[in-house]
């Protein structure tokens, strides 16, 4: 049986699904999965069907520029930066934010501001 408050994100993702325009390679889109205690972003080109590439609070990438202990937040924001580097390292200026059927709110907007402190256009 499925929790209300998961069935309700399924439903808004679903509607999202509908709205939004399909992520091309020059304008991807950026999905987020956010679960208790990482975030993820993967950048998916719908044209072909895709992952062009994906970070989260797990990669590498994040891991080797945190210093000292980060609320759920700021990583999220570090998420963002970090995955607009490589997004402008690949060519990619735009994107299409795709926020799963997640509030924009909290730790989903920081990932979105961090995206655009990085340089990308959402």
């Amino acid at each position: 049986m499925i929790k209300p408050k998961v069935k309700s994100r399924f439903r808004v993702k679903k509607h999202l699904k509908k709205v939004l325009t399909k992520g091309t390679m020059e304008k991807p889109r950026l999905s987020v999965y956010r679960s208790l205690n990482n975030i993820y972003i993967q950048f998916i080109d719908d044209s072909t069907n895709r992952t062009i590439f994906s970070v989260s609070s797990l990669s590498k990438e994040v891991k080797e520029k945190i210093q000292g202990h980060l609320t759920k937040t700021e990583l999220s924001k570090l998420v963002g930066q970090v995955a607009a580097e490589i997004a402008l390292s690949k060519g990619i200026q735009t994107g299409v934010f795709d926020r799963n059927g997640f509030r924009y709110h909290g730790r989903v907007k920081a990932l979105a501001d961090g995206l655009r402190e990085g340089g990308l256009k959402i």
